[in-house]
């Protein structure tokens, strides 16, 4: 089912599939990539317990092994849904025999999203209702159309709220984590200009980021920025090798395993370790201009 929140500046529609928002309409506009399949079938995934991949597609917990998909099961999961008002909706997903097949923990996570004006902003919490200790993460997989209007994908840009000096993570061919990082090169301290070819290995993920970052154009009047100070990475991404029109721009809390690497998931690095009866909030906001 598709939960819709609407009010004078923006109408949003969240599916209870995986609680991923697919679509966001201003003035007639369409925000949100709309999944063609020949790019990528995505929209905007949440990313749960984990954020990118395990080595080999498993990990250890417990002296059992157990496997687990790219960026966890959450966004193949079907959440309950609960609409307060038009302009607020909460979805909910705990522990079943899907999730417990990869993920042996007892949990109750939360999404809300909630819209103010031009800004819907995203509350997850999740809590530990099991014994033991939890270790979890979470990212969102937000995929914009570019150009949303004028212009072509080359005029587009990503511009951080204030000067900084990313450093590149850099992961494997095959996406993990190799632990090396260098300096990433951004024009005044802030602008990332677009370029399919940016994307022709796979993603870019930074740290040291400013706490926001805006998708724009000196060709448009429109924009989306991104604000997530809770989270510390922050990914760019589109299918590889390919001139996709839409950009991901992904604020994780965690990493994908390192090359060579199989996890015992209690030592995995960026992980939140949720004690029993504790919870963990990340909160990140997305404003449509």
């Amino acid at each position: 089912m598709v939960y819709t929140l609407k009010n004078n500046d923006l109408t949003v529609k969240i599916s209870d599939k995986g609680a991923e928002i697919v679509s966001v309409v201003k003035d007639g506009c369409e925000y949100i990539w709309q999944a063609d399949p020949i790019y990528w079938a995505g929209q905007a995934p949440i990313l749960f317990p984990i954020c990118g991949r395990f080595f080999q597609g498993k990990y250890t917990h417990g002296g059992k092994e157990y496997q687990m998909g790219t960026h966890g099961f959450a966004r193949h999961c079907d959440f309950a849904a609960k609409q307060s008002s038009d302009e607020s909706v909460t979805f909910v997903l705990t522990q079943n025999d899907f999730t417990l097949e990869q993920y042996p923990f007892d949990f109750y996570l939360t999404i809300t999203y909630t819209l103010s004006d031009n800004k819907i902003t995203s509350t997850t919490n999740i809590l530990n209702i099991g014994k033991d200790i939890m270790p979890a993460t979470f990212g969102a997989h937000p995929a914009f159309n570019v150009p949303l209007d004028s212009g072509s994908f080359e005029d587009w840009c990503i511009e951080f709220g204030d000067d900084c000096t990313p450093d590149e993570l850099i992961f494997s061919d095959t996406c993990f984590n190799t632990g090396k990082k260098r300096a990433y090169p951004i024009e005044g301290s802030r602008i990332i200009p677009l370029r399919h070819n940016l994307f022709n290995v796979d993603a870019i993920f930074m740290s040291r980021v400013a706490s926001s970052a805006t998708l724009k154009s000196k060709l448009s009047s429109r924009s989306v920025t991104l604000e997530y100070e809770d989270m510390p990475y922050l990914g760019l991404w589109h299918k590889p090798q390919s001139d996709a029109p839409y950009v991901c721009i992904e604020p994780w809390c965690g990493l994908p395993s390192f090359d060579g690497e199989v996890d015992e998931l209690t030592k995995k690095c960026d992980m939140f370790h949720i004690e029993s009866g504790k919870d963990v909030t990340i909160e990140y906001s997305m404003i449509f201009n």
